[in-house]
Formats: C-alpha cells, sequence, structure tokens
C-alpha cells in the first residue's frame, strides 16, 4: 500500500448500519477474535447516539480504519473512552492511525473534551512508543487482566494487562509531541525494559512472556504509586524498548 494511495482515505464520522458492520468485519482481520469477543455493530450505533466518536477511514468502498470512542464522565470530567483504534493490514505503517487519532482530537476540542484515554498492552513495543512519543499521551495506571481471556492471536493467551493512556489534548505535552514528532524532555528516574523478543515468546506460548509481563506489572505499579508516569518511550537498535519514567510536571487532574 502505497502512501499515496493511504493519503486520499477519506475520514468520516460513520453513521449507518453497514458502516458499523464493516467496523465488526474489520476486526476479525486485525485482532482475529472469536464470536464471543467482537465487539457488535450496535455498540457503534450506541457510541454515536450517546456523544461517542465513531470514525471510519474509507478508500474508495474500502474500510481502511475505524476508531471507535464511548463518552465518559470521571469525577466531574468530561472524556472520551477510545475503546479501539483498528487499521487494515494492507494500510498498515502509512499514518493512518494517526490520522483517526488526530481526527478524534479535533472533535474532542470541537466540543470542549479536553481528555481522551485508552487502553494499550504494555508488552507491543511498536504501540506503547506511538502513544507516549507521536501522541504525547502518558501513563500512570496499570490494570491486571482488564478483560480477561482474550481470543486475540495478539494477546498470546497471556492475562490482558493494560496502561491507561491518558491524551490531554491541551497540555504542552501533548502539543509539542504533535508538532516535534517526539515527547519533550525530563529527568528520568526509572526504565522498564521490554525484549525485542517478546512478540516471539507471546506467539511461541514461552514461558519468558509470562514472567517478564509478570516482574515489569510489579515494577510500572510500584513506580505510579511513588508518583511516577510513563511520559516517554526508547525504540532500541535490537527492535527493543523500554518505557521511560519521570515526573509529569503539568497541573492536569489525577
Amino acid at each position: 500500500m502505497s502512501a499515496s494511495v493511504q493519503a486520499k482515505c477519506e475520514l468520516r464520522a460513520l453513521t449507518q448500519n453497514e458502516e458499523f458492520q464493516a467496523c465488526v468485519e474489520l476486526q476479525r482481520r486485525v485482532w482475529g477474535f472469536d464470536e464471543s469477543d467482537l465487539v457488535p455493530s450496535r455498540m457503534f450505533l450506541i457510541a454515536h447516539k450517546t456523544g461517542g466518536q465513531v470514525f471510519g477511514a474509507w478508500d474508495g468502498d474500502r474500510l481502511a480504519g475505524y476508531a471507535l470512542g464511548f463518552a465518559g464522565v470521571r469525577d466531574g470530567q468530561i472524556y472520551i473512552h477510545s475503546h479501539m483504534l483498528a487499521v487494515d493490514p494492507a494500510y498498515r505503517d502509512q499514518g493512518l492511525g494517526r490520522r483517526l487519532k488526530l481526527r478524534q482530537r479535533e472533535d474532542a476540542l470541537e466540543r470542549r473534551i479536553e481528555l481522551l484515554e485508552w487502553t494499550f498492552d504494555p508488552l507491543e513495543i511498536k504501540n506503547a512508543y506511538f502513544n507516549l512519543e507521536r501522541l504525547g499521551a502518558i501513563a500512570r495506571r496499570y490494570n491486571p487482566n482488564q478483560y480477561g481471556q482474550s481470543s486475540s492471536r495478539l494477546q498470546g493467551a497471556l492475562p490482558t494487562d493494560r496502561l491507561v493512556a491518558e491524551w490531554w489534548l491541551r497540555s504542552r505535552r501533548a502539543e509539542r509531541s504533535l508538532a516535534q514528532g517526539g515527547a519533550p524532555g525530563f529527568a528520568v528516574e526509572e526504565i522498564v525494559a521490554v525484549p525485542a523478543e517478546i512478540a516471539v515468546w507471546k506467539a511461541g506460548g514461552d514461558a519468558r512472556a509470562v514472567q517478564l509481563q509478570a516482574a515489569n506489572r510489579e515494577r510500572l505499579q510500584r513506580a505510579f504509586a511513588a508518583g511516577l508516569a510513563a511520559l516517554g518511550y526508547e525504540r532500541r537498535a535490537d527492535g527493543g524498548g523500554a518505557f521511560r519514567l519521570g515526573r509529569w510536571d503539568e497541573a492536569w487532574p489525577k
């Protein structure tokens, strides 16, 4: 898939049942879910009807990607929980996921919503880098086995541990990350590494994947309890990665 083809993908709000069903079919291609784990089309309809977000990227009549979000409230703070972002494998690594995220940001700010949240697997190196470095999100909450057992082939039968990404849309951090393509500097107090081999370990049911997940869970939870946040992510030459933790200096709600 060339960049020129990706660039012409049309992004628009999805409102029709047949569009929602196309999102369900894309879930199967991206995650390989069993029927029991698929988000059904009626949930896309509910998001559309209740102040959430359903945006799709179309290449002609083919759905290349979508973003699904629900409206939420915590401690009086209205936010969008971005539950899913999916990009067809044929359209990956062309910037389409970033375009969908930026469309979510634009819509939220138009409605005076300043926070988007979503969850991500702390063992997925590429995703962690995208969230923390390219978008300028932070993470300071760790939810062990959030979704229970998953049928997704990407999970590798591990517990569905998730970090919560907080994207404070008007923060200096987010604005600088979007403008510069990387998170701003900060004093690093701790590093939590993820080796490049993790994808192979997960796919093969290697016990080292379980051990790494448990060790990193303990380290990240301890760091968050001490007031640290994941503010950066390093992608290493050998294909591995590492969370860079420090203290966020912007006065936003916790």
